[in-house]
């Protein structure tokens, strides 16, 4: 189930926000495809995004993806305990396994990105 409180990008990263503050992770469906996570890298607090910079990347006993970033902003926060246990990220990929928060400016958006509903619609072509 895709949780309908947040917005998706094409390349499975998911946004959440709440006021200036957007949090970032990757949904589900890219764990699914990636399967035992074995790294992940993040930017330093205080990078300056913009939407679509790559910012980390994840990797698994089969692949190597890149991150990239839905909305831009400033990273303000990443999820530390990741780096000793990306594990995290598969077992709570929209909860414990957020990846970055970024401070945002009032003027962005996430109206470029997906509603859960397209989202779901997007994944099932890709399953095709």
């Amino acid at each position: 189930m895709v949780p309908s409180d947040r917005k998706y990008a094409e390349s499975h990263e998911w946004a959440k926000k709440d006021g200036e503050v957007v949090m970032v992770g990757i949904t589900a469906f890219a764990v699914e495809h990636l399967s035992d996570l074995t790294f992940l890298s993040l930017p330093e607090v205080g990078e300056e995004l913009e939407a679509g910079d790559r910012f980390g990347e994840i990797e698994s006993v089969k692949a190597v993806s890149e991150l990239f970033a839905p909305v831009g902003g400033k990273v303000i926060e990443v999820n530390e305990p990741l780096a000793d246990d990306v594990d995290a990220v598969g077992s709570d990929p929209f909860g414990d396994g957020w990846m970055l928060k970024l401070q945002v400016d009032g003027s962005e958006s996430l109206d470029g990105l997906m509603d859960a509903e397209a989202y779901e619609r997007h994944i099932a072509e890709e399953s095709d």
